[in-house]
């Protein structure tokens, strides 16, 4: 439903308080005006710059005053028709004890003579005095179909416009952009490229959500055939996503969550399965969603979601999720980290989107048991350290990226991971010097977290799924086999 048939149902049923959140303000009073035309309700509008203005009316009503405007609405109705009176950006003003008692007071007495108060603004920061008087409606991003009609309107000589599936890949690229953010890429791109172009719409797309301080867009040249190992892994999310259900929403991937010690590759495993299957990458930052305000933590984390939602297809990565809901006992955050992770736990169950999510963790003792149960991740993988065929793999990658000749001895990587390997090989370039003794300033995290590794690795056991080989994980003590290759396993 559009924003103007779900306020006409709130209005014709005479609900006194309605709040629109909305980043988009000129757009949804148009929406709002038209609807009250085709209802022949009298519509005012009030904010702080142009005062009460009631389209129409040659009466002078020009407070400026935010009391003051509350109290207006009672002269607008005339014979018990309906009045709508839209405050905007009146978040502002409801830390006034007067002004949220004044609201209250207009609620309860609308009811009888059909006088609406429609507060629009960009966030939802309701006092607790006026938690229950107010109905919250959403005024939801243009979806492709507005995108494209936007893009007919700025592109209208011959040529301008793609067809087809380049039209389609433009499209997706805007998603998630409000309706003038999506103005202003599209004319972007005619005046760079004299064409709508998909990279100037990803440009400033970047631009809008490092603006918001919690989703920070990736879109690398990276795939698959940079990473080594993780052979099932790969293969299971290749296929998951490249099967063509896109329009089916019941048969959606749901998204893994990938289990390791530090730097085995589960970082850029997310973000070079964007490239792999053409998906934008959008990695979340807890951090960023926390806010001073009672309630806003929560607000920004359904917002981040809200425009997660309307960015798909894509692939969503929380990294290290163990320590960004770190405090979930509540203690010392007043509950606001428990209540974010509840948010994300009910959106990651219930989402239709096409989001594929991908969730990396060091630490599965602090994840709560209810985080990895069925029907929230697609599977449970585990990236142990790399075996001899691994090793070999990332060895030649690295050796290729910094130019290292095949002459070089490699040192002794017994328990190295990727990340070393990699370290090895920059810090060898970096100060020219042999592998060798670039390798002597390399401490592998299997020796400086050893018994935390041993933890995970029998925690895993039976409980996850292979990243290198179809089916479950096993892991035997080092005394029984050699680990996965030549190299023996830590202790």
């Amino acid at each position: 439903m559009t924003l103007a048939q779900r306020l006409g149902e709130y209005v014709r049923a005479c609900f006194t308080g309605i709040w629109i959140e909305s980043h988009e303000h000129a757009d949804a009073l148009t929406a709002i005006g038209q609807l009250c035309r085709q209802e022949d309700w009298q519509l005012a509008t009030w904010d702080i710059d142009q005062g009460l203005q009631v389209p129409g009316s040659e009466a002078e009503l020009t407070a400026g005053d935010p009391l003051t405007a509350v109290r207006a609405v009672n002269t607008l109705t005339e014979n018990d028709n309906t009045a709508v009176l839209i405050l905007q950006n009146f978040h502002r003003f409801l830390q006034s004890a007067e002004i949220v008692q004044a609201i209250a007071q207009q609620i309860v007495a609308g009811k009888q003579n059909r006088a609406i108060l429609v507060i629009l603004a960009p966030v939802v920061q309701l006092p607790v005095e006026l938690e229950k008087f107010f109905v919250v409606l959403e005024h939801e991003l243009p979806d492709r179909l507005q995108l494209e009609e936007i893009a007919r309107g700025i592109a209208t000589e011959e040529g301008e416009l793609p067809e087809g599936q380049e039209l389609q890949t433009a499209l997706d690229a805007a998603a998630g952009l409000t309706r003038l953010e999506a103005e202003n890429a599209f004319s972007l791109s005619l005046v760079r490229h004299g064409r709508v172009e998909p990279d100037a719409i990803w440009e400033l797309k970047t631009q809008a959500l490092r603006k918001s301080g919690s989703l920070e867009l990736h879109r690398g040249r990276v795939d698959f055939s940079s990473l080594g190992g993780m052979t099932a892994l790969k293969a299971f999310c290749r296929r998951a996503l490249l099967q063509p259900h896109r329009n089916d929403w019941r048969r959606r991937p749901r998204g893994v969550l990938l289990l390791s010690p530090p730097g085995c590759g589960k970082s850029q495993f997310c973000k070079a399965l964007g490239k792999e299957v053409n998906r934008p990458v959008l990695v979340l930052d807890v951090g960023g969603l926390m806010g001073s305000l009672v309630g806003q933590s929560e607000e920004r984390t359904r917002q981040a979601l809200r425009v997660v939602d309307a960015m798909a297809p894509c692939v969503l990565m929380i990294d290290e999720v163990e320590k960004a809901f770190a405090g979930l006992n509540g203690a010392g955050d007043s509950g606001v980290s428990s209540r974010m992770f509840g948010t994300f736990l009910t959106w990651l169950n219930d989402h239709t989107s096409d989001v594929f999510v991908v969730c990396t963790a060091n630490d599965v003792s602090r994840l709560p048991p209810e985080f990895s149960r069925s029907e929230r991740f697609d599977g449970i993988f585990f990236l142990d350290l790399p075996g001899r065929a691994e090793k070999d793999a990332i060895w030649t990658i690295y050796r290729t990226l910094f130019e290292i000749e095949d002459e070089q001895r490699r040192p002794d990587d017994t328990d190295w991971t990727g990340a070393e390997i990699k370290a090895c090989c920059r810090l060898a370039a970096l100060l020219d010097l042999p592998l060798s003794q670039a390798a002597q300033n390399v401490v592998p995290v299997a020796r400086t977290a050893l018994e935390r590794i041993e933890q995970l690795r029998t925690w895993s056991s039976g409980r996850c799924l292979s990243a290198d080989r179809p089916g479950f994980y096993q892991f035997e003590a080092p005394t029984q086999q050699r680990r996965r290759g030549s190299s023996p396993s830590v202790n």
